[in-house]
């Protein structure tokens, strides 16, 4: 619950700070292609990429995510991501949230994605993704011990957010996210409890050929 409070209010500071940075786009809103020009081709095409964080008072995680799309419809993108991600876990002495270890794990994946804009500021996401996970344990209990594991790991990842987003030129975005499959070795599940943590993905586009 502690994550879910702060990721919502990381949401609502930087989709104030986007809407301040963007604010000249709005009186732009009219240029919008008509949705019968989108499609596959070139002046649909754009490129950008986003990060996500996520933060606890035990757990720590970050990763960043280049992508390339297509603007098919006026309410929808699609495209392909790979994707970087560190995650980490404190050790809990107390045996509440974990045994007593310390986890650190680097993983790196591709997917795809897709973006659906019921309103011209609210966008929904699926994102199904595949990653290879390396991960290192520290128990500090007695005795001491050390482990790696390395597995793989397919995620359903769906999020909902806010945009200023201008079809054919750029867009802006920013989302809470959590995977709604059930894979334990999931990065963006709880080691120990095959949890979802929420997470805080923003990021922007911007299109190879823009329209005016």
């Amino acid at each position: 619950m502690k994550k879910v409070i702060i990721v919502t209010c990381l949401l609502i500071i930087a989709s104030h700070a986007i809407a301040q940075f963007n604010n000249h786009y709005h009186s732009n809103q009219d240029n919008n292609i008509d949705p019968g020009n989108f499609g596959f081709n070139k002046q649909s095409l754009f490129i950008g990429g986003s990060f996500d964080l996520g933060a606890s008072n035990y757990d720590f995680s970050a990763g960043i995510s280049p992508e390339i799309g297509f603007t098919v419809k006026q309410w929808l993108d699609v495209g392909t991501l790979l994707n970087i991600n560190y995650y980490s876990e404190s050790p809990d002495p107390n045996y509440i949230y974990n045994g007593n270890t310390r986890t650190r794990s680097f993983n790196y994946g591709a997917g795809a994605f897709a973006r659906a804009y019921p309103l011209s500021f609210l966008y929904v996401q699926a994102q199904p993704e595949l990653n290879f996970v390396s991960s290192n344990y520290k128990y500090f209990g007695s005795p001491e011990a050390t482990y790696y594991t390395q597995t793989q790991a397919v995620s359903l990842l769906l999020g909902i957010g806010y945009c200023q987003r201008i079809a054919g030129q750029s867009n802006f975005h920013i989302a809470i996210m959590f995977d709604a499959l059930s894979d334990p070795n999931s990065p963006y599940r709880d080691a120990y409890n095959n949890t979802a943590q929420p997470f805080l993905k923003a990021g922007f586009d911007i299109y190879l050929h823009p329209k005016g």
